[in-house]
């Protein structure tokens, strides 16, 4: 299939390409490339022995998205796009509305325009919100707490209503829990920008020494360890589901929604020590108040992605560790800082001459 991937060279986007190209494929990747790296497209394509098309534009440019979705003239569309930091997002609620919420209806008007009407969104476990009706089902109430969750929230309607017009549409809501781990080549992984909002990076860093101490917000949780138990689920895992939900809609229209996780949780303390132990490295901790809004346990119940897709995490928290630390060994600072830098079509076009996909304004 031509598939469209936006947001293709970020953490997720990245390994899922990379099993787009392993499966056959014909990859196409937009992506701005505001908190990612040409240089995973680079490793990408020559972990696949694969070439891909890259598109550097920004979802709001809808004149020039436009222009690159009736070129690329995609079967189905991955959508990945968009900010995710929740702290942010509080913080900058109208970037936030404006980026997810508007980017993405300027992609669909362009699918629309150019007769593509088959996508999988990522979407997220923060559109249940704060909810103590555990395990998470789909059916659970969506209630998100945050602007980040709500635009979340938001875009999963605007697909319902917009397959509840028109039913030629095929749509995938996959609501991801926690994702961590990295490819175990080690060429690509998770290179947050600046101070990681997720926990694995965080500690990763403080094992690698970039950073003093990872700070553990409670310890009186009503958890077996007091800390906060949440379901981490292998990136690798998570780019399967992506192809088994593309795979589905094949068949089938309308809007269809799947939890992605491991159906279990994984303390804060329980990381701290797995990485610790698996790294070989002191991982110095300090426990410190609650953060606002944090519950104590948020785990998936993913038995409907098992009964329909034939879907299930294969990797536990050792696995995603130890992937997660090969990674960061191999790449302590990430990406080369140099390559966030290529941000004029010419400067990506000499990057990428001879060795791998060929990026476009």
């Amino acid at each position: 299939m031509r598939i469209l991937v936006t947001g293709g060279a970020g953490y997720i986007g990245s390994h899922t390409v990379l099993l787009l190209l392993q499966e056959g494929h014909q990859v196409s990747v937009i992506d701005n490339f505001s908190n990612s790296s040409p240089e995973s497209l680079r490793r990408v394509a020559s972990l696949a022995g694969r070439s891909l098309d890259a598109y550097h534009i920004d979802l709001l440019d809808a004149e020039s998205l436009a222009q690159a979705v009736g070129e690329i003239k995609p079967e189905a569309v991955i959508h990945f796009a968009g900010l995710k930091a929740v702290g942010e997002s509080v913080a900058q609620p109208l970037k936030y509305y404006k980026n997810n919420v508007v980017g993405t209806l300027n992609l669909l008007e362009a699918m629309n325009k150019a007769e593509c009407r088959t996508i999988v969104f990522s979407s997220s476990a923060t559109v249940y919100g704060e909810s103590t009706d555990l395990p998470l089902h789909e059916n659970t109430l969506r209630n998100a707490t945050n602007p980040y969750g709500r635009t979340k929230l938001h875009i999963e309607e605007m697909l319902e209503e917009l397959a509840a017009s028109d039913s030629r549409w095929h749509i995938a809501n996959l609501r991801y829990f926690n994702p961590v781990g990295a490819h175990e080549s080690g060429l690509i992984g998770e290179d947050p920008q600046g101070i990681p909002n997720n926990l694995m990076p965080f500690v990763a860093q403080v094992a690698i020494g970039k950073r003093a101490e990872v700070q553990v917000f409670g310890g009186d949780y009503l958890t077996a360890d007091g800390t906060g138990v949440r379901d981490y689920i292998h990136v690798l895992d998570l780019a399967t589901g992506h192809l088994a939900a593309l795979d589905y809609l094949s068949n089938s229209q309308g809007v269809h929604v799947w939890n992605l996780g491991t159906g279990a949780g994984s303390s804060v303390l329980e990381v701290i020590d797995a990485f610790a132990r698996i790294s070989g490295r002191p991982v110095p901790y300090r426990i410190t108040e609650r953060r606002p809004g944090d519950v104590a346990e948020s785990y998936a119940h993913p038995e409907k992605a098992r009964l329909d897709l034939g879907w299930k995490a294969e990797r536990g928290l050792e696995q995603m560790v130890a992937d997660m630390w090969n990674w960061q060994s191999n790449n302590p600072d990430g990406f080369p800082e140099a390559n966030h830098q290529l941000v004029n079509a010419k400067s990506l076009q000499d990057f990428i001459r001879g060795s791998s996909p060929t990026i476009t304004e």
